[in-house]
C-alpha cells in the first residue's frame, strides 16, 4: 500500500479547475482570523528536507541587485509574444496595477499541474515511484500557490494604503477573460508536455523577478515607508516597503529555480546564500 501521508492527500484533494477564476483574486478580501502563510520562503527561514524551519540571513537588497545586474533568460518566442501582449494590454512601465495582474495568473500553472498530477495518481495509483514522483509535483504547487496568493495580498495592501484606484484591465470582464485564456493554455501545455509546462514557469518566474527588481528601484521612497499591515509583516520582520517587494522577488527567483530544476535544466538554476533545496526530478515528456 502507498505511504500512509500519501493516502491522506489522495484522500483529500486541493483542486479547483484551473481556468475558472474567483472574485476574491481580482479583488482580495480582508484574510480570516489567523490566516498565516507558509514558512517557506519567509525572510532568513525555509524548510529543510525533514520540514524543519532553518534560519538562512538572506540579504535582502544583495539578491535585488544580483537580480537586476545578472541578465534575463532568453525567451522562447511563446514568453516574448505573452509578455508583450501584457505590455499592450497593460501599459509598459511597471505599476502596483500592473504587478497585481501578475499575481492573478501566476497560481494558475500550479493548479494545472495539480490536476494533471491528481489524473495520473489516479490511473496509476499501483506505481508507487510515479505516486511519489506526482506528489512532489503537488506540494511544490501547493506552497507556490500559497506565496503567490500572499503577494496578491500584499499588493492589495499597499494599494489601499496609497489609495491607488483599479485601472481599466483590472476591471471586469477583463481579468476573468485573461484568468480564463492563460487557465487553458497552462492546462494544454500540462496535457501536452509537462516538461514545457516547467519551463514556460520558468521563463514566467525569471521576468517577474527582473520585474519586481526593477519596480524597487523605481519607488526610492518605498526605502523610508514603514510596514503596519500585519499580514504583510507575517513573512518578515520588514524595515520598509522596499523589503517586502525585495522578499517578493526572491520569491519568483525561488519558483524560477524549482521551474528550471523539474524542467531538467538544473544549469539555470541562480544560487545564493540562504536559498531554499530546489530539488530535481527527471521529466517525462
Amino acid at each position: 500500500m502507498p505511504p500512509a501521508a500519501l493516502v491522506v492527500r489522495l484522500e483529500v484533494p486541493r483542486v479547483a479547475p484551473c481556468f475558472l477564476s474567483s472574485p476574491r483574486l481580482i479583488d482580495p478580501v480582508p484574510p480570516p482570523d489567523g490566516f498565516r502563510v507558509p514558512a517557506p520562503g519567509h525572510r532568513g527561514l525555509h524548510h529543510d528536507q525533514k520540514g524543519e524551519t532553518v534560519e538562512t540571513g538572506v540579504d535582502l537588497k544583495k539578491e535585488q541587485q544580483a537580480s537586476k545586474a545578472r541578465p534575463r533568460y532568453d525567451y522562447s518566442a511563446a514568453a516574448r509574444f505573452f509578455f508583450r501582449s501584457m505590455d499592450l494590454l497593460t501599459g509598459a512601465p511597471t505599476t502596483l496595477a500592473k504587478a497585481r495582474l501578475v499575481e492573478i495568473l501566476a497560481p494558475i500553472p500550479y493548479r494545472s499541474w495539480e490536476n494533471r498530477e491528481y489524473v495520473r495518481m489516479t490511473r496509476h495509483h499501483r506505481d508507487l515511484s510515479l505516486v511519489e514522483d506526482a506528489d512532489a509535483v503537488m506540494r511544490w504547487g501547493r506552497e507556490a500557490q500559497d506565496t503567490e496568493i500572499w503577494h496578491l495580498l500584499v499588493i492589495n495592501e499597499k494599494m489601499k494604503e496609497d489609495q491607488e484606484t483599479d485601472p481599466r484591465f483590472l476591471s471586469h470582464p477583463l481579468p476573468s477573460l485573461m484568468v480564463g485564456s492563460y487557465g487553458v493554455m497552462a492546462w494544454s501545455m500540462a496535457l501536452a508536455t509537462i516538461r514545457r509546462a516547467f519551463l514556460f514557469n520558468a521563463e514566467f518566474e525569471d521576468h517577474a523577478e527582473h520585474t519586481y527588481a526593477d519596480l524597487v528601484d523605481a519607488h526610492p521612497e518605498w526605502e523610508d515607508q514603514p510596514v503596519r499591515s500585519a499580514l504583510v509583516q507575517q513573512r518578515g520582520p520588514f524595515d520598509s516597503w522596499a523589503d517586502v517587494f525585495r522578499r517578493i522577488g526572491l520569491d519568483e527567483r525561488d519558483h524560477r529555480n524549482r521551474s528550471f530544476a523539474f524542467a531538467g535544466m538544473s544549469e539555470q538554476v541562480v544560487e545564493y546564500e540562504g536559498m531554499p533545496d530546489v530539488g530535481e526530478r527527471p521529466v517525462a515528456a
